[in-house]
């Protein structure tokens, strides 16, 4: 079990991991539920591993913009961190959700959904900063479902036993066991991505 971070150190960068107890212990709910405050998850995402009894583990970094460089800071490889990208698909958003390394085919996204090539682009932020009410730009966790969103996950990261994902900040991470991200998230399996 991990150190709770006060928001002095946590401001200096200090990491914080606290694996989720057992749900039926009501102090280590109560333990997990200020941890998870401390971490500044998003609270439609805390609300969900809450709600389900997710077993999860919260990461507290520096500051960091880009899926490579929040990797590095908790400490995790880039073929583990799933980073989120904001596509539209005949002008509806969705999540694609790849590993760090990667980055997104269009093309062989389009063919995987049945879409024309041109019915699949990159999301302007400015198309989808209003979705997320609850997250920093950027930072957003991949449950497309808390977002009325589709979400698809490039294939690879079902591979991984653990992966690690923005939660809602650019100083807040989770990491979980993958089966039990794809039972929350229920996204639409795919192969979308190639290597940076």
């Amino acid at each position: 079990m991990g150190r709770a971070v006060s928001p002095a150190s946590r401001c200096r960068g200090a990491r914080q991991e606290a694996r989720r107890p057992d749900p039926s212990d009501a102090a280590a709910r109560s333990a997990t539920c200020a941890l998870a405050e401390a971490a500044m998850l998003s609270p439609r995402l805390h609300n969900l591993l809450d709600s389900r009894h997710a077993s999860y583990t919260t990461h507290v970094h520096e500051r960091t913009l880009t899926a490579h460089e929040t990797a590095e800071a908790a400490h995790v490889s880039r073929a583990l961190f799933a980073k989120t990208v904001m596509i539209k698909v005949n002008g509806t958003l969705a999540m694609v959700v790849m590993p760090a390394a990667y980055r997104a085919d269009l093309v062989r996204l389009a063919r995987a959904l049945g879409e024309a090539e041109d019915a699949v682009e990159l999301a302007e932020e400015a198309e989808f900063r209003n979705a997320f009410p609850d997250c920093e730009v950027g930072a957003m966790p991949p449950f497309g479902h808390l977002y009325d969103m589709p979400v698809y996950v490039d294939s690879r990261l079902a591979r991984q036993d653990e992966i690690t994902f923005n939660a809602g900040t650019h100083t807040d991470a989770v990491s979980m066991p993958y089966k039990e991200f794809e039972a929350l998230a229920e996204p639409e399996m795919l192969w979308l991505a190639h290597v940076m």
